[in-house]
């Protein structure tokens, strides 16, 4: 698989896994220690072929994703969810821990964040579904972030990305459908 975009990763062990996976290019950032010169980079890979952050699912990895699209808006995301990216034997999480059939799928599976300010889903919307205020609430939140490839989030933090991402109503309800019935199945 050969990715145009040039993926933006933490650091040289998620470059090694990436390349790994997928024939693509990275910039590192060095953890969330990124300088001028690393954001002069993505700027310039973003203008010239695009970009993909693809950072760890964890604090860190939000605070990068984060720093990169302020400075750079426009580029396209792709997640991993943190069960997807944990070590085995220590308590670690990040992408080269992945499976690389893991990195394949989150990376055929990017998002573009949209400008656009229509919101589609409100936050009633998550209210209904269970996804904010419930007993079952953060255990459904990071079901959906997986099955959307949109990554974990707090309750705001998903109506933001759902958004964001211009994840439909239809989508948002389908997703759900699924969730509800995976519940049903394992009681």
């Amino acid at each position: 698989m050969k990715i145009k975009e040039v993926i933006v990763v933490e650091g040289r062990d998620d470059t090694a896994r990436v390349h790994q996976a997928v024939e693509a290019d990275t910039i590192e950032t060095n953890g969330s220690a990124i300088d001028e010169d690393v954001l002069l980079r993505i700027e310039h890979a973003y203008e010239k072929r695009g970009v993909i952050v693809f950072t760890d699912p964890d604090y860190p990895g939000e605070r990068i994703r984060h720093i990169v699209t302020s400075r750079v808006p426009g580029c396209k995301h792709a997640f991993l969810p943190k069960d997807r990216a944990r070590a085995k034997r220590d308590k670690g999480v990040g992408i080269e821990h992945a499976s690389l059939e893991d990195i394949r799928q989150a990376l055929s599976e990017v998002y573009e964040l949209t400008d656009s300010h229509e919101i589609t889903i409100e936050k009633e919307d998550l209210i209904y579904y269970g996804l904010i205020g419930g007993p079952k609430a953060n255990e459904r939140r990071k079901k959906l972030g997986a099955l959307l490839h949109i990554g974990e989030t707090n309750g705001k933090q998903l109506l933001k990305r759902l958004n964001m991402f211009q994840i439909t109503i239809n989508q948002l309800e389908e997703a759900m459908e699924q969730i509800v019935q995976e519940e049903n199945n394992e009681k």
